[in-house]
C-alpha cells in the first residue's frame, strides 16, 4: 500500500498476504484524490472511510490534512493492518472501528466533511449504501459523498448526485448535500 501525497506521501506499507479487500488502485485513488482536492480543502477536516479495507484512503485523508479520519472495517486482519500502520504513521487522527458499517451508518451521530465508501462489489446490499448514508445522520449541508462501485452500478439518479468518474474498471459516483 502508498500513500501518494501529503505529510505521509510516499510511505509504503505490505499489505498481508491473508487480507480479503480489494483495495483501490493507486491510479484510481490518485485520480480520484485530485478531484476531491477540486471540490474540498481537506485541511481541518473530518473524514469517515466505510469499508476501510486496507485503510489507503483513510490514510490519504489524513496524509493531506484532515483533522479526523474515522476507518469503518468489520474484518480483523483488516482492522489490524490499519492500526499497524496508524501506530508506525503515529497518526492519531486515525480512529479505526471494528464494526458493521451499516449498524455504524445507523447508529453514529457524527458529522462528517466527506464520507468515501468502497463496499466489495459482490456485497448484495452495496445498491442501499448510498441512499443509507444520504439519508443518515452522517451528513449535513456541504457534505461530500464519494461511493466507488463497478459499472455494472449507476447512482446518477439520486438526490444530490454531482458527477460520475471511471478509472479503469474502478467507478465513482460523488454526491454533494447542499
Amino acid at each position: 500500500m502508498r500513500i501518494i501525497r501529503g505529510k505521509y506521501g510516499r510511505r509504503r506499507f505490505d499489505v498481508p498476504r491473508n487480507i480479503t479487500a480489494r483495495p483501490t488502485t493507486d491510479f484510481a485513488r490518485e485520480n480520484i484524490f485530485n478531484v476531491i482536492d477540486n471540490l474540498i480543502d481537506l485541511d481541518g477536516m473530518t473524514a469517515l472511510d466505510l469499508f476501510a479495507g486496507t485503510g489507503a484512503v483513510s490514510f490519504e485523508f489524513a496524509s493531506r490534512g484532515c483533522r479526523l479520519v474515522t476507518s469503518v472495517e468489520k474484518a480483523a486482519t483488516q482492522y489490524r493492518f490499519i492500526e499497524q500502520v496508524k501506530q508506525q504513521l503515529q497518526a492519531d487522527e486515525v480512529q479505526p472501528v471494528r464494526g458493521d458499517v451499516f449498524k455504524f451508518i445507523e447508529t453514529c451521530r457524527q458529522q462528517y466533511d466527506i464520507i468515501f465508501a468502497d463496499p466489495p462489489y459482490d456485497l448484495p446490499r452495496l445498491p442501499e449504501v448510498p441512499q443509507l448514508v444520504l439519508s443518515s445522520a452522517l451528513v449535513k449541508p456541504g457534505t461530500i459523498f464519494v461511493m466507488e462501485h463497478s459499472r455494472s452500478n449507476d447512482f446518477s439518479v439520486l438526490p444530490h448526485f454531482s458527477q460520475h468518474r471511471a478509472y479503469g474498471s474502478v467507478n465513482f459516483s460523488i454526491f454533494v448535500i447542499p
